[in-house]
């Protein structure tokens, strides 16, 4: 038996029991395999259990307000992925009957669907044999050929979708690109691999020649960089200050307090007022010196230090927005039905309580 019917008869017997792998159900397996991007399974199965509960199918996501969508995605982060299921939905129900289509080349017409998610969609609902490339699969094949240069790199990734091409040929595709994610992700894992219990063990060029501790080879990161971030809370009668963010870039549409980037010497307080010049063109009294809270958060290319400053209310009638931005006087029961990021959840869940005063 060669290694593709191995990997595929130890997924059949060894595999986890995780919800989307009841069904071949193509909408519950396309939520679920964007979901798992960049999450944790654990993290993962409560989001896939409470979206499909609230959509349960193509027609109730697509007929949702994007802001509901992003409410119930709340948490897990990488929100542009909430954004383009909710417009592949749409064009899904416009387009193609309410049906995904068949293929990973008509899958990838769809927005949000890269090479990634389209071969996954098409091989486990379809049984295309498209053969998946995630970081799972990158590190079994660089072990499992002792590819010593980084896989993530052209002529690496190009030989390991070669080797896919063909050991898929020959089996169900649906378990063997299972098989490899689930390898990856329970016996190759990335420290300390339990090569002992790898269906793959004899076939590994890596295990053979004493390498797989050093491989897969990544080339090194540079830091991340920091950014310091000023909040404003501005409270009045009972309800504080939001306001929505751009429908392009980080954090795309999700709602805030009206922040701003510390720029080179400038302090809190010249931070927070400028965020509610830009944000609210409201020009405010010197907001408090302490913050009423501080959040810490890393993102996928930066680290952030947010500090939440109370800044003096308005008189009613002197907040004016720009014509692209949205603005809102929200009360603790509003405030926790937006959608909003990590960090200022963080801070809602400080300012709550004030609001009801």
């Amino acid at each position: 038996m060669d290694w593709p019917a191995r990997l595929t008869a130890w997924y059949r017997r060894a595999h986890r029991d995780l919800p989307w792998r009841r069904t071949r159900d193509p909408y519950r397996v396309w939520i679920s395999e964007v979901m798992l991007q960049q999450t944790r399974v654990e993290t993962v199965i409560p989001y896939d259990e409470r979206f499909l509960v609230r959509f349960p199918t193509i027609e109730t996501l697509a007929a949702a307000p994007l802001q509901q969508v992003l409410k119930l995605w709340e948490g897990i982060g990488y929100y542009s992925r909430a954004r383009h299921l909710h417009r592949a939905a749409n064009e899904i129900v416009t387009t193609h009957g309410g049906r995904l289509p068949a293929s990973a080349t008509a899958l990838r017409e769809l927005p949000g669907f890269g090479p990634y998610t389209a071969a996954a969609v098409a091989s486990l609902c379809f049984g295309e044999r498209a053969p998946v490339l995630d970081g799972n699969v990158l590190r079994v094949l660089a072990r499992l050929l002792a590819l010593e240069t980084d896989p993530r790199t052209a002529a690496p990734r190009a030989r390991i979708a070669a080797e896919l091409e063909h050991a898929i040929s020959g089996e169900d595709p649906s378990d063997f690109n299972q098989g490899l994610m689930e390898l990856g992700a329970v016996v190759c894992t990335p420290r300390s691999p339990g090569c002992l219990l790898c269906p793959l063990r004899a076939d590994c060029a890596a295990l053979a020649r004493g390498l797989v501790d050093r491989l897969p080879v990544r080339a090194p990161k540079p830091a991340p960089p920091h950014r310091e971030v000023v909040a404003a809370v501005v409270i009045r009668d009972g309800c504080v200050l939001v306001v929505r963010r751009p429908e392009r870039g980080l954090l795309a549409g999700l709602w805030e307090f009206p922040s701003a980037v510390l720029g080179a010497n400038e302090d809190a307080r010249a931070g927070v007022r400028r965020a509610l010049t830009e944000k609210a063109q409201l020009c405010a009294r010197a907001p408090a010196k302490e913050p009423l809270a501080v959040v810490h958060h890393t993102f996928s290319h930066f680290t952030m230090r947010l500090a939440a400053h109370r800044a003096a209310a308005p008189a009613p009638g002197r907040v004016a927005t720009r014509p692209q931005a949205a603005l809102r006087w929200v009360d603790a029961t509003e405030l926790a039905a937006l959608p909003l990021a990590v960090p200022d959840r963080k801070i809602a869940q400080v300012v709550a309580p004030l609001l009801a005063h």
